[in-house]
C-alpha cells in the first residue's frame, strides 16, 4: 500500500474540497483550515 493513501485529510472551509496532510503542517495540523493560501485569503468571499 502506498503511504500517501493513509494520510489524514480535511475539508477546506472555503472551497469545500478535500486536502491531505503535508509535512509543512506537521506542527499545526489541528489548526489548518484552508487548503491553500488563495483559499485563506478569500475566506470572506462567497464561492458558489
Amino acid at each position: 500500500m502506498h503511504k500517501k493513501l493513509t494520510l489524514p485529510e480535511k475539508n477546506c472551509q472555503t472551497c469545500k474540497k478535500n486536502f491531505f496532510w503535508r509535512k509543512k503542517w506537521q506542527a499545526c495540523w489541528e489548526d489548518v483550515r484552508y487548503c491553500s493560501e488563495r483559499c485563506r485569503r478569500s475566506k470572506n468571499d462567497s464561492i458558489s
